[in-house]
């Protein structure tokens, strides 16, 4: 527990304090934030925000999760550091993109092949890395690797963690449209994977995860960045974690779940990525084959601004959606716990 709150603290402590210098080194260097010519129109006065705070984020996430090992008996896993691994190198794509955005003076960085591509490699690695160094069950997991129990092996189990990183990543991106609307939403599920995570601890004979605790450990890591990041992010923001930081925070969310064998339970803790993912989806679907919008603009979040909600209310009722669902994840989890429990 006290290395879950030394993780936690440290990467909120430094998200806090370092987000303020990136902001001035940023802002000197002219390095802000362009706005999409076909996003809402009150979206251009925010044109030229620092941006890539995204930066701070990786980091605070990576020295929290060092720290906590400090001082404990608790060693670092594979399973810990392929996850980290993973933040890292989709926080270096993200990192790339916004450059090149802010460089051609556009929000455009990399072209869509080029993004996509990354993308593939990090899952690919992730998945590879996943199956013969971490060696993790290819069972189909709900909350635990016994439920359902379907063997789905190596290939099967590889084609879906490819398809979850990318998934995942692409969904914070996608949400990442408002003030503090990704950090405050993501800070949720992360703060119910901690919570999972100690609880497989401290149940190794129901779950069987050796790395659970160094993954809780990530996890909590994870929440303290995106807190001390959200303080400065909040809206109106002062900063823009960029695609540095979405990239970075779905990849994690979607490679903790995996390893946690918590295959189907992410689609309900991360349920509001899931729902603005949706959304841009069945708004491509519904134009080019009826010729006709569902939503006044995708994401989502966008069309209830249009229709004249404040964008601090969509955040916070957006936060609240994001806080229920990943509630409703870790019940689920309790009640298959106290179910089993019972029967051994």
């Amino acid at each position: 527990m006290l290395s879950l709150m030394k993780s936690g603290g440290v990467a909120f402590l430094i998200a806090l304090l370092v987000t303020p210098m990136w902001i001035r080194y940023v802002r000197e260097r002219s390095m802000g934030q362009r706005i999409r010519e076909d996003g809402p129109a009150s979206h251009q006065v925010k044109a030229g925000t620092p941006t890539m705070g995204g930066v701070v984020i990786v980091v605070a996430t990576v020295v929290g999760y060092g720290c906590g090992h400090l001082g404990s008996a608790l060693t670092f896993t594979r399973s810990g550091l392929l996850v980290i691994a993973a933040i890292v190198a989709s926080g270096l794509l993200g990192f790339a993109d916004d450059l090149i955005g802010i460089r051609n003076a556009r929000n455009l960085g990399l072209n869509k092949r080029g993004k996509i591509a990354g993308q593939f490699l990090i899952a690919i690695g992730f998945a590879l890395a996943a199956l013969y160094w971490v060696h993790t069950s290819t069972h189909l997991s709900f909350t635990r690797v016994s439920f359902p129990g379907w063997q789905l092996m190596a290939g099967g189990w590889f084609a879906m963690a490819v398809f979850v990183i990318i998934a995942t990543s692409n969904a914070v991106n996608l949400t990442d449209g408002l003030d503090g609307l990704a950090a405050g939403s993501g800070s949720f599920c992360f703060g119910v994977l901690a919570i999972i995570g100690y609880w497989q601890y401290r149940h190794f004979h129901i779950y069987h995860l050796h790395a659970s605790l160094d993954l809780g450990l990530v996890a909590v890591a994870l929440v303290g960045a995106l807190l001390g990041f959200l303080w400065w992010n909040a809206a109106p923001a002062r900063i823009y974690m960029g695609d540095t930081g979405s990239l970075a925070i779905g990849t994690g969310l979607g490679a903790l779940c995996l390893l946690m064998n918590l295959d189907l339970l992410l689609p309900i803790i991360g349920g509001l990525f899931v729902a603005e993912t949706l959304s841009v989806i069945l708004q491509v679907f519904s134009f080019r084959v009826f010729g006709r919008r569902i939503f006044k603009m995708a994401p989502f979040h966008h069309h209830f601004e249009l229709q004249g909600w404040p964008e601090i209310t969509v955040i916070i009722r957006f936060w609240i959606l994001a806080g229920l669902l990943a509630s409703l994840g870790l019940g689920i989890f309790y009640g298959d716990f106290v179910k089993i429990a019972k029967v051994l």
